[in-house]
């Protein structure tokens, strides 16, 4: 019967005043709908997929490591560019270390620590952390209120203090797992910059050799600004950030399914592994896009040295044209709004486990009062420090080079935490471990050098 039916199906379609061909258009019109809708699925998979590390890698790429890599980009051409090949594998290696704690203990990076290293260590490690994101939540802060100004005027100090409220707010009002899926779509912003590359004349040659075959110098300055440049890459609040967030997300319910499988572990290694891996791509590959960029548009015209927010501005001025004020202030307002809470709640998640004090993003305000009391401080000082005319742009890479002294007995910290059978018990890769322990190595060579530059100068 279904024979016959398909063998007559012309005829039949004739009869209902129906061509063959049009049944062939139909068929065609619902296959090319149905790829298309197999092609949204995906992507919609892929983007729900992808959380605390993409979000990492986007807090990243904040406004401290806008200046810092257009900094460099101007005062040393293309020349630092391999700094992002180095750091690529090195960042991803210690954040997924710090991703693989919060999953699998459901503990924050703070809390892993105080079980395996003394206290006065772990007090001493979240006093830097506290000191070096108040700084930075400073340093962000005054350079959004300053790119502000530029765009509408008025006063950059009124500016700071607003944007400050205004995360803090967000932070507490909005619950975590929304408030995560909106801080990925702030990843964008950036973007630009890699599109203005494109525009402009760039020697690519060059850049690629400066890429695959650095030279390096014992010139203080450039020891400086590698250090920063480290420091802004692999920064210590993201490694407390994604871990409480890993752990966030294996207490929520969403996450179960990899729990509920036979190869749990596994899976929830390989679906972190993306996560973090891709975020760490995204934020590397901006980075070295930023220093491509500035090099080709102020440091080849001569501006070897930026001061000022409006100079930072410039090297988007060939895509811009007469919005590139307005292009710059939404690039570093997004990541600001981005990095703020990144920096605030890292330290809340810190303090909070150093003192035992209940606390998560997940909870309402009037359930963490102390949680978020240690967020309002982290912002609200910040604000407050950027509120006494600072110089936005000196503070952003200052903040980078404290970042990058700081970050180097945190990841020590971190790395003896998941040694000996805490590795075996996060079923960690032995690769991982090694490459944990090299960027380690990583941060204090370039901190240990620039020391050494400092002291016989």
């Amino acid at each position: 019967m279904t024979s016959a039916l398909a063998e007559n199906q012309p005829l039949i379609l004739m009869v209902a005043g129906m061509r063959p061909t049009a049944c062939r258009h139909m068929s065609f019109r619902r296959a090319g709908d149905a790829n298309v809708r197999h092609v949204k699925t995906i992507w919609q998979r892929t983007w729900g997929a992808l959380g605390p590390g993409l979000t990492t890698g986007a807090a990243d790429d904040d406004p401290s490591g806008i200046a810092t890599y257009s900094q460099a980009g101007a005062q040393f051409g293309y020349s630092l560019t391999w700094t992002m090949l180095l750091t690529f594998p090195f960042m991803a290696a210690i954040q997924l270390v710090s991703a693989l704690i919060g999953w699998h203990t459901r503990k924050g990076l703070a809390a892993n620590i105080a079980a395996r290293l003394p206290r006065s260590v772990l007090l001493l490690l979240v006093g830097l952390l506290v000191i070096a994101n108040t700084v930075n939540i400073a340093a962000d802060l005054a350079a959004m209120g300053e790119v502000l100004r530029l765009v509408i005027g008025g006063s950059a100090l009124l500016y700071a203090l607003a944007f400050g409220v205004a995360c803090l707010l967000a932070e507490i009002a909005v619950p975590y797992h929304s408030y995560a899926s909106y801080l990925k779509f702030l990843t964008w912003a950036l973007l630009v910059y890699v599109a203005t590359a494109f525009i402009v004349r760039v020697p690519w040659g060059e850049v690629w050799q400066s890429t695959l075959l650095p030279s390096i110098s014992l010139d203080r300055n450039l020891l400086l600004m590698i250090v920063a440049i480290f420091g802004t890459t692999i920064s210590p609040y993201l490694f407390f950030w994604q871990a409480s967030q890993e752990a966030e997300d294996s207490r929520l319910s969403h996450r179960a399914r990899h729990r509920a499988r036979a190869h749990a572990r596994q899976d929830a290694f390989r679906h972190i592994e993306l996560d973090t891996w891709i975020g760490m791509f995204v934020s590397n590959f901006v980075a070295f896009f930023i220093i491509v960029t500035t090099a080709a548009t102020l440091g080849a015209h001569g501006v070897t040295r930026i001061e000022t927010a409006a100079q930072a501005a410039e090297a988007l001025r060939p895509i811009a044209g007469e919005l590139t004020f307005v292009l710059f202030a939404a690039g570093i307002i997004g990541t600001g709004m981005l990095a703020v809470p990144v920096l605030a709640g890292s330290a809340a998640y810190a303090v909070a486990e150093s003192f035992g004090i209940v606390g998560s993003l997940e909870l309402p305000a009037s359930r963490a009062l102390g949680f978020y009391a240690i967020v309002g401080a982290a912002t609200l000082g910040g604000a407050g420090l950027a509120a006494t005319k600072i110089d936005p742009i000196a503070v952003l890479f200052w903040a980078a080079v404290l970042n990058g002294i700081v970050s180097v007995p945190i990841m020590a910290a971190t790395m003896l935490t998941v040694s000996g059978k805490m590795r075996d018990r996060l079923e960690m890769p032995r690769w991982l471990e090694i490459l944990g322990w090299l960027a380690t190595a990583l941060m204090a060579l370039a901190v240990g050098a620039y020391a050494l530059a400092s002291f016989k100068a």
